[in-house]
């Protein structure tokens, strides 16, 4: 499908309609399909295999969506605690691959109490399944304090969602799915991670950049395709990214956490524009957008 996975999208026949009257076609739809999440760790002769999570993804990068997962969850503490990461084969579910395994290496004892924070998530919603209030807090991470100023151009800010939508090839063939993308400070697009729920795409470019060690997260950008939720700034926080920004508008909790991480918080970033909710670093304006916004609160 014009380049797409096969396994990450689908063709459904449906009935068109419109002003002009109806006609069958055929639309593209994003994959959901429930991936189940064990980690396996102990010493050589006694392993343990435990299931953690189930959640309901796009099918890709299963094994970046785990290990992102387990990182951003406080379940493990880095890539080097893992030994490998394999898929399970089902007999439930012949011909794909829904189970995904992380295997410790021997002596590193994963942190089970945050297991019970999640038995089962959906797309929309990666908090729907804590067992209760006072655990969606996982692990506080440290404030992400830059030893360096970071500078923040606004033009290469306002290029940030053009270059996110370029590069969102499911989203063109569905219009129905969620992107993560991480950009340098200079514009530049360092990876996407696509899926169905908003929280898997970042845990899908997390794990992808533990696995690739990408150094000095807290100096590169997210850009969110949608909104801002305590769970996504959570993650982000606790991978060490401080510097977040989102098409949509941050919630009130969000806003919150990124304030008590020291994070910068941007949101409805547009083409020629973007509200800062907090900010630790210098943004800088040009003159001409100073008069213009002068008077206006937080607001470029």
């Amino acid at each position: 499908m014009n380049g797409l996975p096969s396994h990450a999208v689908i063709r459904s026949a449906i009935q068109r309609i419109s002003v002009s009257g109806s006609h069958a076609s055929l639309d593209v739809l994003s994959v959901e399909e429930p991936l189940e999440i064990r980690l396996e760790y102990g010493p050589a002769n006694q392993r343990v295999i435990k299931s953690i999570s189930v959640t309901m993804r796009t099918p890709g990068n299963d094994q970046e969506l785990a290990l992102g997962f387990l990182y951003t969850e406080g379940m493990i503490s880095s890539a080097a605690a893992v030994k490998k990461v394999y898929a399970v084969k089902d007999s439930c579910s012949i011909g794909k691959e829904n189970i995904i395994c992380v295997a410790l290496i021997e002596g590193v004892e994963p942190n089970l109490a945050q297991a019970e924070r999640n038995f089962y998530t959906t797309s929309s919603c990666g908090v729907c399944g804590k067992a209760s209030i006072a655990s969606i807090r996982t692990k506080q991470p440290a404030p992400l304090e830059s030893r360096v100023p970071i500078n923040l151009d606004c033009e290469i800010l306002y290029g940030l969602p053009e270059k996110l939508r370029l590069a969102q090839h499911s989203f063109d063939a569905t219009g129905g799915i969620h992107a993560a993308g991480l950009f340098t400070l200079a514009g530049e697009l360092v990876m996407l991670r696509e899926d169905v729920g908003r929280h898997n795409a970042l845990d899908k470019l997390i794990g992808s950049s533990l696995s690739s060690a990408i150094p000095d997260l807290n100096k590169h950008i997210l850009l969110l395709s949608g909104r801002a939720s305590f769970e996504l700034i959570q993650k982000a926080a606790m991978a060490g990214i401080s510097i977040v920004a989102a098409i949509g508008a941050p919630s009130s909790l969000a806003v919150e956490l990124a304030t008590e991480s020291k994070m910068t918080l941007l949101g409805f970033l547009k083409e020629n524009r973007f509200n800062i909710y907090i900010s630790n670093v210098n943004i800088i304006i040009p003159q001409s957008h100073e008069n213009k916004t002068k008077g206006q609160f937080h607001q470029i």
